[in-house]
C-alpha cells in the first residue's frame, strides 16, 4: 500500500501478540483460555491466526490478560507494518 500500512500484516502481528501473551500467562491451550474468559473458542482461535476483530473484543482480551492497552502494545509492533 502507498502509506506502508497493511491491514493483513497488522492483524497477523496482533494475532501473534495475543498468542505470545496467552502462552506467557500459562495457557497452553487457546480453547481453555477462551472458555475461562467467556470468549468464543472458535473466534479466539481465529484472532490468534490474525483474522479481523473488533476493538471491543481486543479490549476484552487485553483485560483478560490483566494488562493495559499500553502494556499490550508495548512490544511486538515496532516496524512490522
Amino acid at each position: 500500500m502507498a502509506n506502508g500500512f497493511s491491514k493483513e500484516a497488522v492483524l497477523k502481528n496482533l494475532g501473534k501478540r495475543i498468542k505470545e501473551i496467552r502462552i506467557a500467562k500459562g495457557y497452553t491451550s487457546y480453547e481453555y483460555f477462551a472458555y475461562e474468559h467467556n470468549i468464543s473458542r472458535a473466534q479466539f482461535g481465529r484472532y490468534e491466526r490474525g483474522e479481523d476483530l473488533r476493538f471491543s473484543t481486543l479490549a476484552k482480551i487485553v483485560q483478560a490478560f490483566n494488562m493495559s492497552l499500553e502494556e499490550f502494545f508495548a512490544e511486538g509492533f515496532d516496524d512490522k507494518f
